[in-house]
């Protein structure tokens, strides 16, 4: 079946699905035309995505060439920066990319003052000057969890969440990483490795197996992914989250994510705390 779009019942937001691609999208003004070109700008994502996989799931570092698509220059320049935090493939970049893909497509043929294309929690926002964006955010469960604001004098455009509760296998514990950033792959590649730092090696609580066990087509490969975590005290709760936040802090230092939030069994470490709104009070890392 090729790529379905539907509006929503609400009437101001469009859903776009194809095979494993699933996204929702908003425009404030000019929303047909917007919503007519996220269409048009969809209709080839996936092909091309399937095409390259090959490429795309490489560790190998690659230079993207005229002969790729969009979505996979996308992919491969906003994982390229990390090639030294561990092991990355460019499917690291793929649901942010996809989203920064579409939202394109959206600006190519329309003005929204604001706009965003959610692909599962990673999210491309286009805002206009004076324009803002609030998201609120939850944990695997629905709990909520806090929310994020974003500013169009800010250079945040991108945000994306991982963990191990999320649609990708993760190597750490995290429940859920989130990670603001100047464009949504960036904010994607970031969120996983970050995700993955906040662990717990040998620890006799966390259950893991190979990831090509349970997704033969992973690019994990063998490497062990955590498939149940039991309850951790604090001591091993703060170790953890501590080691992710060092890797978010080492992010930001060298100008690759500009926010991230934290959360791992009711505990929480926040990077940059300004876009954010928790309900109660947070460890913070300024």
């Amino acid at each position: 079946m090729g790529p379905q779009a539907a509006l929503l019942a609400d009437g101001t937001r469009l859903h776009l699905h194809h095979g494993p691609i699933d996204l929702i999208i908003g425009a404030d003004q000019d929303r047909i035309r917007a919503f007519e070109a996220a269409r048009a700008g969809f209709e080839s994502v996936l092909q091309g995505l399937v095409d390259q996989l090959p490429l795309l799931r490489s560790a190998q570092t690659v230079d993207a060439s005229p002969a790729e698509t969009e979505t996979a220059h996308r992919m491969i320049g906003a994982t390229a920066p990390y090639a030294s935090a561990g092991f990355v493939t460019p499917m690291a970049a793929v649901a942010g990319s996809v989203a920064e893909t579409v939202l394109a497509a959206m600006l190519a043929g329309s003005t929204p003052a604001r706009a965003y294309v959610n692909n599962g929690g990673d999210i491309a926002v286009h805002l206009e000057p004076g324009e803002s964006f609030t998201l609120g955010m939850a944990s695997h469960d629905n709990h909520p969890l806090g929310t994020l604001r974003l500013n169009a004098e800010t250079p945040i455009r991108g945000i994306a969440t991982s963990g191990r509760h999320g649609r990708s296998l993760s190597l750490g514990i995290a429940d859920s990483v989130t990670v603001l950033a100047g464009t949504a792959a960036q904010a994607d590649v970031a969120a996983t490795l970050i995700a993955n730092a906040v662990n717990l090696p040998g620890h006799p609580t966390i259950a893991r197996r190979a990831a090509e066990d349970i997704q033969p087509d992973s690019d994990l490969g063998r490497r062990p992914v955590v498939t149940a975590c039991g309850p951790l005290n604090a001591a091993d709760r703060a170790c953890a989250l501590d080691a992710g936040l060092a890797c978010a802090r080492a992010f930001a230092q060298r100008g690759l994510i500009h926010a991230a939030a934290l959360f791992l069994q009711g505990e929480k470490r926040l990077l940059n705390p300004a876009p954010f709104t928790l309900p109660e009070k947070s460890l913070v890392d300024a």
